[in-house]
């Protein structure tokens, strides 16, 4: 696929975006090779066409990766966001993970006070710790009867912020984020329900500003690129 003419980000750059985003990934664990497969097809087939994926096996380091991002500000919060997205995927937010990304603001120079108010969230594998995890995320804005109803509220306003001006990093999105809200089932037997799973939206409540992010990609390759975007919907 050719890169649109509106690209804001060099070669080199989304190359570094990507790797960066791997290291994320890779950071708990739980990468398993379904994941990387379709990471792979991501970079090769919507991002960087031709990348060399064996660049990929190394994750970066926080010095590589501000030494390809550079100095913009707008550019360095723009990929911790997605590098935020990357983590939250699952809707647990690791130890691990959070290291990485504490690594990579301290290189890029970049401050995200939003992070913080992630810490409550944070699973180090304990089953006490995951509950408390899964717990402070199931809780609906604006909830009045748990003590951390609204810390996950600067989290949501940083996300909400973030402006796409890439076709790729836009096209990244849309590949990443599904197009409905995952998971959401019925358990049938002999065509009888017996059970219903909720969905991830129910679990996660940032997942609302996941959906916003893959809306806002979707109209920016629409409209400002011109993109045909019915493979994404």
């Amino acid at each position: 696929m050719a890169i649109s003419s509106s690209a804001t980000y060099t070669e080199e750059q989304i190359s570094a975006w990507l790797r960066g985003l791997f290291a994320v990934a890779w950071a708990d664990g739980h990468f398993d090779p379904e994941e990387q497969e379709v990471m792979a097809q991501i970079t090769q087939e919507t991002l960087a066409p031709g990348t060399d994926l064996q660049s990929f096996d190394k994750p970066i380091t926080p010095e590589e990766l501000a030494a390809a991002l550079g100095k913009d500000n707008t550019t360095a919060e723009n990929f911790l966001r997605t590098a935020v997205m990357v983590a939250l995927a699952d809707g647990v937010y690791s130890a691990t993970e959070a290291d990485v990304l504490d690594q990579f603001c301290e290189a890029l120079g970049h401050k995200v006070e939003a992070l913080e108010s992630l810490q409550v969230t944070l699973y180090d594998g304990k089953a006490s710790e995951q509950r408390d995890s899964v717990d402070a995320l199931a809780q609906e804005p604006g909830s009045s009867d748990h003590p951390h109803s609204d810390i996950l509220q600067p989290m949501r306003d940083w996300l909400d912020g973030m402006d796409v001006n890439d076709p790729r990093v836009a096209r990244f999105m849309c590949k990443l984020i599904p197009s409905q809200c995952p998971f959401e089932r019925d358990v049938k037997l002999f065509n009888h329900k017996i059970v219903h799973i909720p969905p991830m939206c129910k679990l996660n409540p940032l997942y609302d500003q996941l959906v916003g992010l893959r809306f806002r990609a979707l109209s920016y390759l629409a409209d400002d690129c011109g993109e045909d975007v019915s493979a994404y919907l």
